[in-house]
């Protein structure tokens, strides 16, 4: 019952389109997909890529002296008695991705244009936390989770459909013992963040706008959240306040939402010069440790991005560089340490402009569709892609869009001919695919 509802909120989102990309995918791979050594059978909306599904083996944040395998490193450094886990296949269930953390059944993060689908019973996770219930049905209580996460998206310089995020967590007994447990690690934190080097702009733990869970005592969940607050405090310390600088961190606290925390923030620094969002965290919804089979505890979690802190931290200005395997970029990097990165080059940019009209009676396709398509023909040739236009036909009603595509390699320059080979192929594509009418 519940994967025919999740399909039937699938089915919502643009259902002719996927069914012309799943067409072209089957066409591709016959009606099997291999993936890690296992074959899985397609259906009616199975969107995922050839350029996503090569990206599944790499697990660069395992890659000793990669930028991301060293800041998960020294994460985990800083959380030396928590459970250290990073080998989790990123095959799970619409089920386990989002309704075993209470997402909303017409959450938009189930639709087929924001997510990647082997078939209606299998994706490709969206987030770790796709495996709290599993990890805290195996006893953890404090533990550490890096993997890869896939999510259909734009491109550009910071947007990625692979990377990688850390999702921890921490649970404690709900009784007295459990709660002079908590009391004792937080003024244990509290005192380093006094000697600190830190400016911290909190907000209440709890609040009407930021409530305590009904099944929740406030005091604990008050106790919680500030364990979680001043464990994450101490954590950007180690990561932003390295400087030689006689600034403090300054770092504030945010309300937030998210289906599965309550009370929910979000939390920045300011750093060279800006304010910029690190992670997002809260105390663990209850339904999650009962799906667990957990009884009697209460805790905290917390997720964030690698490459969103590695480009801060190295200073690499193009997400697209993680999964380069230039000596130039690998070289600069060592285990354990966090050096600036030193452009070698930059290469010029070629644009190309394609324009179409979409099939009559149809909505507009959709911008991630249009990426991945691109992706899938030019991989990581291209910087970024934009729609510079779109409008419908007072007459024929009939809906146009037209995208710029800016070619660029990091390695290399492109020569003319191999650009306009590559942007033959993507209006071929797009022409094949989602039956669309070039202009």
């Amino acid at each position: 019952m519940i994967q025919l509802r999740v399909f039937s909120a699938i089915q919502s989102c643009r259902y002719a389109y996927r069914s012309f990309f799943s067409s072209a995918i089957t066409s591709k791979y016959g009606h099997t997909l291999e993936i890690l050594g296992d074959q899985y059978p397609t259906d009616e909306i199975t969107n995922v890529t050839p350029a996503i599904l090569s990206k599944i083996p790499l697990r660069v944040h395992t890659q000793v002296g990669h930028p991301l395998s060293t800041l998960r490193s020294i994460i985990e450094s800083h959380y030396p008695d928590f459970s250290h886990l990073s080998s989790f296949s990123p095959l799970v269930t619409p089920f386990k991705n989002f309704d075993e953390l209470s997402f909303p059944k017409d959450h938009p993060g189930r639709s087929v244009t924001d997510s990647y689908y082997i078939n209606k019973n299998l994706m490709l996770r969206t987030h770790t936390s796709a495996h709290e219930v599993e990890v805290f049905s195996k006893g953890e209580d404090r533990w550490l989770l890096t993997a890869d996460v896939y999510r259909r998206d734009e491109i550009d310089g910071s947007h990625y459909p692979v990377f990688h995020q850390m999702e921890g967590a921490r649970l404690y007994s709900a009784d007295a013992s459990g709660m002079k447990e908590v009391e004792e690690d937080n003024e244990r934190l509290s005192r380093h963040l006094e000697t600190s080097n830190i400016v911290i702009e909190d907000i209440p733990h709890i609040s009407p706008t930021n409530p305590v869970q009904q099944t929740h005592d406030p005091r604990h969940s008050e106790l919680v959240a500030k364990n979680l607050k001043l464990s994450l405090n101490g954590l950007l310390l180690r990561l932003f306040g390295g400087s030689n600088s006689e600034e403090p961190l300054r770092v504030r606290w945010i309300e937030a939402y998210f289906p599965f925390t309550s009370p929910s923030f979000e939390v920045e620094v300011f750093f060279r010069g800006k304010w910029l969002e690190i992670l997002g965290c809260g105390v663990v919804i209850q339904s999650t440790l009962d799906t667990s089979n957990v009884q009697g505890k209460i805790g905290w979690a917390f997720g964030l991005g690698l490459e969103r802190i590695a480009m801060i931290l190295y200073s690499i200005p193009d997400i697209r560089l993680f999964w380069s395997t230039d000596t130039r970029f690998l070289s600069q990097f060592k285990a354990g340490e966090i050096t600036t990165f030193q452009p070698y080059s930059k290469f010029p940019s070629c644009f190309k402009d394609v324009s179409f009209w979409n099939p009559q009676g149809s909505t507009p396709l959709h911008d991630n569709d249009f990426c991945d398509l691109v992706r899938d023909v030019a991989g990581d040739l291209v910087e970024d892609v934009k729609m510079i236009d779109s409008f419908v036909h007072p007459k024929t009603n009939r809906s146009s869009s037209c995208y710029r595509i800016n070619y660029r390699s990091m390695e290399r320059s492109l020569s003319n001919e191999e650009v306009n080979e590559l942007q033959k192929n993507v209006v071929s594509r797009l022409s094949d695919v989602f039956r669309v009418e070039i202009r």
